[in-house]
């Protein structure tokens, strides 16, 4: 498990999600030796990404312990699925690592939600702003950033980016890939939760995950208790996301998907039988007012936020997600995963 003496390693939890995987292939490209801690480790060579998988669990804190043994930094991507069991499993997890980060002196780094942030603190969130949420969900992001804040004034360094919502070519727990559309399947039609008027933060975990690599690349020079907001896409008047999703199908070749909004009141209804929709119920308020995310402090550290021009940022997620045919790849052949704008002008981003 030990690698050499000069490369750095770093614990993933959560590499089997989207940005735990996204940050866990940045550090393997940037040099580092990557462990990843999985509960069921793949089976095929092809699926291991060049990560050193670790079997174990987020909720066990010897299994987290042991695996963070050597480790430099400790990332926590880890999240109960399909958005449940929260209240069980969040705090026991981020106890777990902060006990690993401690034995193994590593720094732990946190992607971070606007869900710890009430109306109080809209509509433009700055990293210091009061953490006044309504909702079950919220309350316990304060919770478990008021433990990273506690072990960083005890010796465990944290560094923590938040960011709107995720959207990126592999699936994971985001309104993107169980809202506005479905995997697998030629896109015909968009589901829209947004409020025409209103804006929305969206955030490509490829550009997060590269200014979260750059961040912890300069650690040193961090405070012990360290946060960062990534403004990512601002999708002015809550139309952008979707046209850019049309225009990626007809570029692709395929007609025109119709555009749904999304049925509150039925999800509403639906809410009680079936957890997901509850939970994402919880989040409705997030799309009736805009919530813009103000990056100036991290533009001041990096010089500028990595940022995929959006057009070709959605190309590469329907792509991941299987929504657009592998032909229309060539299309934008280059420019899907790997080029990015610098902005650093204007703020938030």
């Amino acid at each position: 498990m030990n690698p050499t003496p000069d490369v750095k390693t770093a614990l993933v939890l959560g590499a089997t999600g989207g940005i735990g995987g996204e940050v866990a292939r940045q550090l393997r490209d940037a040099g580092w030796a990557v462990r990843a801690i999985a509960r069921r480790l793949p089976a095929d060579p092809a699926h291991q990404h060049g990560l050193q998988w670790v079997e174990g669990d987020a909720m066990n804190a010897t299994d987290v312990h042991h695996a963070a043994a050597g480790a430099q930094v400790l990332v926590h991507a880890v999240n109960p699925p399909g958005y449940r069991r929260w209240a069980e499993l969040v705090l026991p997890m981020i106890d777990n690592s902060i006990a690993a980060a401690r034995a193994a002196g590593a720094r732990i780094v946190l992607p971070g939600t606007v869900y710890n942030f009430g109306p109080d603190a809209f509509p433009t969130l700055q990293e210091d702003a009061p953490q006044r949420p309504l909702t079950r969900k919220g309350a316990i992001r304060v919770a478990l950033e008021q433990r990273l804040e506690a072990a960083a004034a005890g010796g465990v360094p944290s560094l923590i980016v938040r960011a709107g919502d995720f959207f990126g070519p592999r699936a994971g727990n985001n309104w993107f890939s169980q809202g506005l559309v479905q995997p697998g399947r030629p896109l015909r039609r968009v589901i829209d939760p947004g409020t025409r008027g209103v804006g929305h933060a969206w955030a490509y975990l490829p550009d997060v995950a590269r200014t979260m690599r750059l961040l912890i690349e300069r650690a040193d020079r961090l405070p012990a208790f360290a946060r960062f907001h990534f403004a990512g896409h601002w999708d002015a008047d809550g139309t952008q996301m979707v046209a850019a999703i049309r225009r990626a199908v007809l570029d692709a070749g395929g007609a025109e998907p119709k555009r749904f909004a999304l049925p509150w009141r039925a999800l509403s209804m639906a809410a009680p039988l079936v957890p997901l929709l509850r939970e994402m119920r919880e989040m409705r308020y997030l799309w009736q007012q805009p919530v813009r995310l103000d990056n100036r402090r991290l533009v001041a550290e990096l010089g500028a936020e990595p940022r995929t021009p959006l057009d070709d940022a959605v190309r590469a997620t329907l792509l991941g997600l299987g929504c657009l045919p592998a032909a229309s790849a060539v299309h934008g052949a280059g420019s899907a995963t790997g080029r990015s704008e610098a902005r650093s002008a204007g703020s938030p981003g």
